[in-house]
């Protein structure tokens, strides 16, 4: 299970991620896009951790849902509205919890997913951050179904993630700036991708800490 100071725990280990890899996503950004990913993300994050203590006597539902508002009004382009949905996506899966199990884990990533793909009109092989959570969603599905525990199953979906990022490389990309270049985007690794690993992964960091 996760618990909801868990979930504050990773939103301040995320934001220290981004800021910590900020360059680096810049760089990734500047072969295939704006350039701006990094910059992007690390303003909206530092907003977020601004506000994590006045999330403590919320539930988990309304802190996914002040961070959806929070980063759709305060990051740029594509990624504002993207990690928008599925934190926005994921509230409504939470409401009125205050502790997550392994089900409620499943739906979540099933419903931010979900609306990433609406959101971005995108599928699976189009070189996005779908080609991480995917493969992130069925891995932890799978370890539920084999009654592995939350950390067993977070780290195959962590896995499944990072796997899912170095597949991003020799892809075409078929969406935003990026599917402009052709061909020429094959060789980069998908920085919304990256991203999207990286959330992943500080949940992992935090779960695994804290104990389950």
């Amino acid at each position: 299970m996760i618990t909801q100071g868990q979930i504050i725990a990773w939103l301040e280990v995320f934001a220290h991620v981004i800021e910590h890899h900020k360059d680096q996503l810049t760089e990734l950004d500047a072969a295939i896009g704006d350039a701006d990913h990094g910059i992007n993300m690390d303003r909206g994050f530092k907003k977020i951790t601004t506000l994590l203590q006045s999330f403590t006597n919320k539930d988990i539902s309304s802190i996914f849902k002040n961070v959806s508002m929070t980063l759709i009004s305060s990051i740029g382009g594509a990624s504002g509205p993207l990690y928008g949905t599925w934190f926005l996506r994921a509230s409504a899966i939470t409401t009125n919890k205050q502790i997550l199990i392994n089900e409620d884990i499943s739906a979540l990533f099933k419903a931010g997913l979900e609306g990433v793909m609406e959101r971005g009109k995108t599928n699976l092989g189009d070189k996005t951050m779908v080609d991480v959570l995917y493969p992130a969603m069925v891995a932890f599905e799978q370890g539920v179904e084999n009654n592995i525990d939350t950390v067993g199953a977070l780290r195959l979906a962590v896995a499944a993630a990072e796997q899912g990022l170095k597949d991003t490389i020799p892809m075409v990309a078929k969406k935003g700036r990026a599917s402009y270049l052709g061909d020429r985007s094959i060789g980069h690794q998908d920085p919304g991708g990256t991203s999207a690993y990286w959330m992943l992964r500080s949940l992992l960091e935090v779960v695994d800490n804290h104990g389950t």
